[in-house]
């Protein structure tokens, strides 16, 4: 009877001392991981979302770009990391779809990372070169089809939410098209405007202002309706009906990351997505998707589902 006693009093204080670890936690500075270049609209996010939990914690998170791999260097130093809140991720969907996509990864997205909140869905938004005679969904197929093999779309990262949404495009609208990989969404800009590249599905955020700018020109987003940073700007459903995609941003720690402190953050995002976080997402199209981490977890799970279906179809791989 006495050791019972003993390890229902040790497994208390066991839960005592996590739960005061929680509330003071953190007591130093958070490296945030983002493993990709700066300039795109992941890093954007991800150092607005930094600043306000920063405010909020009492303590900085520290935004590390760490690229390369197609995301999985950043990914695999989280999955190493100790357990302790001070090193987590900061990623986009292509964290899930890309490994399905490469022969090896260092990690098991499931099996070495905890996810903490799902913060934002992003609509896409399908980018054109100025000078290529497209203005709308419809022109875009016609031109492919009058054009085989002339038009070119870049890929942010192969895997990513925009290449998977690149080849959906081509299925459901009956078109080819050349698919041409980068390393990152800023050098993809870079050649779409500059007009060695033909096309670009990416999150809205991204090609917004090259758009407002008479840059490039936006013939369509991908969201199931039109949204408040574009009006104007038609859905791709409008032509073809049922096309509907999204790219997403999620924070993820490494797997055996305590529940107490997982529930904090999820609690500190979800808080940073009440304040005027909303109006500067929203205005530039992006939805809010405050949870909490079993309704992520479940996101995820989903996703990923949805992700393999259209890499097995596409037979997307990396070269």
């Amino acid at each position: 009877m006495r050791k019972i006693i003993r390890t229902v009093l040790l497994a208390c204080l066991a839960g005592t001392a996590l739960g005061a670890v929680a509330q003071s936690y953190p007591t130093r500075p958070v490296r945030l991981i983002i493993p990709f270049p700066p300039g795109g609209t992941l890093d954007t996010v991800g150092r607005m979302l930094a600043q306000k939990l920063g405010e909020q914690m009492g303590q900085p998170l520290v935004v590390e770009n760490k690229p390369g791999g197609n995301g999985t260097i950043g990914a695999e130093a989280v999955a190493k990391a100790h357990p302790d809140g001070y090193t987590l991720l900061f990623n986009a969907s292509t964290f899930v779809s890309a490994p399905m996509t490469m022969k090896s990864v260092p990690y098991g997205i499931v099996k070495d990372f905890a996810p903490v909140a799902l913060v934002t869905k992003a609509p896409l938004s399908i980018a054109i070169n100025k000078n290529l005679p497209i203005t709308d969904v419809k022109s875009l197929l016609a031109y492919a089809k009058a054009n085989p093999g002339q038009m070119t779309f870049a890929v942010g990262s192969v895997g990513s939410a925009g290449h998977l949404a690149t080849e959906l495009l081509k299925r459901a609208g009956g078109i080819d098209y050349l698919i041409v990989p980068y390393k990152g969404t800023a050098p993809a800009f870079q050649d779409l405007i500059g007009g060695q590249i033909g096309g670009f599905i990416d999150p809205i955020l991204g090609s917004l202002q090259y758009h407002k700018s008479g840059l490039l020109r936006v013939v369509a987003v991908t969201s199931g309706a039109r949204t408040t940073s574009l009006p104007d700007v038609p859905t791709v459903g409008e032509t073809i009906p049922g096309y509907e995609f999204y790219s997403w941003y999620g924070m993820w720690g490494p797997a055996k990351l305590p529940a107490d402190i997982i529930n904090r953050l999820n609690t500190e995002v979800n808080k940073a997505l009440a304040t005027d976080m909303r109006d500067k997402l929203t205005q530039q199209g992006l939805l809010l998707t405050p949870g909490s981490v079993d309704d992520f977890v479940k996101f995820q799970r989903d996703d990923m589902a949805r992700a393999q279906k259209i890499v097995t179809e596409g037979n997307i791989r990396v070269e």
